[in-house]
């Protein structure tokens, strides 16, 4: 085909993708019409937003143990209500999902607390989900670098435990009620505090745990909670690689230097026997 045929035909194209969904276009256009996306989702300004938060994680990248850094692959996922967002689906032609640019609405500051490279909020910016009935779904991608206090005295044996603390940067408990995704009522601890389902194994470390808890805390300057959610990544080191390429050679070198002295003490060959040894 000559491009001057192709032209014509894309514009085509696009001008009937623009058309094929009116009514999408339509809700978006009343949904964000006269929407203020720097001011909290509440009719009134003592009311809170419960904010749910949850953690899929999808990579252990690595654990620095000189630097004392986890670096992870996750999912961020927010839920929020918002009620500016409720719509009738008949009225749009039975849409009950949209999805629009997260730039265009209001979204939780949600930072990582122990962020040890500066980055601390989500830097890819997906869309979100809107649903009829109010509620706002978030689920972004990002790369955190934490900070992990590493104990190394039983390597390679070890066991390392570390944490993700993820709060609000400017708002209070009594401004955003910070909660679990998966939290029950009348407990602040969840066992399966992050998503597995889609992590991908890691060859160095097995996790053993990953639970998470809701915390509050109350500073001297304010009479207001502070709110914060604590997942922690249990991890235990798979020893298989340093127990053949490490103990092993160490063991075996530690009894043939014993045999050492079983050679007669005039024989040449118990010298010879000692460096080949150390050159071992």
């Amino acid at each position: 085909l000559r491009a001057a045929d192709v032209v014509p035909a894309l514009l085509l194209l696009s001008a009937v993708g623009c058309l094929c969904n009116p009514d999408a276009k339509r809700l978006y256009d009343d949904l964000l019409s006269n929407y203020n996306r720097l001011i909290r989702p509440v009719s009134n300004n003592t009311d809170t937003v419960l904010v749910k938060l949850g953690l899929r994680l999808s990579q252990l990248i690595e654990l620095n143990l000189k630097d004392q850094i986890l670096t992870t692959n996750v999912w961020l996922e927010h839920e929020w209500a918002d009620h500016k967002f409720i719509w009738e689906p008949l009225e749009y032609g039975g849409v009950k999902e949209l999805y629009v640019p997260s730039e265009h609405i209001w979204l939780p500051d949600i930072v990582l607390y122990n962020n040890a490279d500066g980055e601390y909020v989500v830097t890819t910016m997906t869309k979100a989900v809107l649903h009829y009935s109010g509620k706002v779904m978030w689920t972004p991608p990002a790369i955190f670098k934490s900070s992990c206090e590493i104990d190394v005295r039983y390597f390679p044996f070890d066991q390392q435990t570390c944490f993700m603390k993820f709060g609000s940067w400017s708002y209070d408990g009594n401004q955003i009620n910070l909660k679990h995704i998966g939290q029950l009522v009348g407990t602040n601890k969840v066992d399966v505090g992050i998503d597995l389902s889609a992590y991908y194994p890691s060859v160095e470390w097995d996790i053993l745990g990953v639970p998470a808890e809701r915390r509050e805390k109350y500073y001297s300057c304010c009479a207001e909670p502070y709110i914060d959610i604590f997942f922690n990544i249990t991890l235990r080191r798979r020893t298989l690689f340093y127990t053949v390429n490490l103990i092993v050679p160490c063991v075996g070198i530690s009894y043939l230097s014993v045999l050492v002295f079983y050679l007669p003490a005039d024989s040449k060959e118990k010298i010879s026997l000692c460096i080949t040894i150390l050159l071992s």
